[in-house]
């Protein structure tokens, strides 16, 4: 899926590279030169989803983001897992195959635990961290995601995933702030790469995993003291409602010196929501730490 018709190419004008995995071709980005900046997406995203942060960054810093297996441009192999921690190792083979350093991760979603595990398995090689709407803790005792682990992530969400591709056509609309944003060219661009039933099934295991990673989400938050000196900028949608202001102090108590900024409003996917707020936010924080 290198150049389908469905992409705009001037929307996101990058040359597509490719990772060799075992299980299939891990498609990924890598623009500009300079300190390297790696952005990583969750569910149902893919690196589009950070194009606007590529082209504000990528004229002074290196940007990469990848497409993980079974979203975007990447391969959707059937007979995959899709965990997060598979997930997770992938992403630390791309890291690893480049031999990069001195990293800036900047995470979202699935993808706060996804990248941030590879800054605490390999905290020599990550400088900074940037962290919008996610999480890195079990949450089994929080009924909110009980219910949404259970219902989107059981036999009944998986149906609606798989047959009607539920999770991006309807519960990415549900979670932006301003739901009319969300316009239907941009919204092709996540439904396009889940266009049949098989190619859903990274889409429909991630709900369920939210209750299903939990011994793999609680080795990493026992672990957080690793990344605790590095500087942190948190950007927040305060009007998201999957990671809500209850997660967010989470995340300052557990690093109280982290800059945070607050952006009333904005839901889930501040990366398209608040695209300026978000890149000047970011632009100010490379340049001072």
């Amino acid at each position: 899926m290198n150049n389908p018709s469905w992409l705009d190419r001037g929307e996101y004008p990058f040359e597509s590279r490719y990772l060799d995995l075992e299980m299939g071709q891990m498609h990924y980005v890598d623009e500009g030169s300079g300190q390297p900046v790696v952005m990583v997406h969750g569910n149902p995203t893919w690196s589009y989803l950070y194009r606007h942060l590529i082209k504000q960054l990528s004229p002074h810093y290196r940007c990469m983001a990848m497409d993980h297996l079974g979203f975007g441009l990447s391969d959707k192999p059937t007979d995959w897992t899709y965990l997060p921690e598979e997930h997770a190792q992938n992403v630390a083979s791309l890291l690893e195959e480049l031999e990069l350093s001195d990293i800036t991760l900047v995470v979202q979603d699935w993808g706060g635990p996804i990248g941030l595990s590879y800054a605490i398995n390999h905290p020599e090689r990550v400088r900074r961290l940037v962290i919008m709407n996610t999480w890195m803790w079990p949450v089994g005792s929080d009924w909110y995601y009980v219910a949404f682990s259970k219902l989107t992530g059981g036999s009944i969400g998986r149906f609606l995933i798989r047959r009607y591709n539920l999770f991006a056509r309807v519960i990415m609309r549900q979670s932006y702030g301003d739901k009319g944003s969300l316009t239907e060219r941009i919204h092709q661009h996540y439904l396009l790469p889940l266009q049949r039933p098989e190619e859903r099934k990274g889409c429909w295991v991630m709900p369920g995993e939210i209750l299903g990673s939990s011994a793999w989400l609680g080795d990493l938050w026992a672990r957080r003291s690793v990344i605790a000196a590095k500087p942190k900028l948190i950007v927040w949608g305060m009007k998201d409602i999957a990671f809500r202001e209850k997660e967010l102090n989470t995340w300052l108590e557990a690093f109280p010196d982290a800059k945070a900024v607050r952006l009333e409003g904005v839901g889930h996917y501040v990366q398209e929501e608040a695209k300026d707020q978000l890149g000047e936010a970011v632009r100010r924080f490379l340049s001072a730490s």
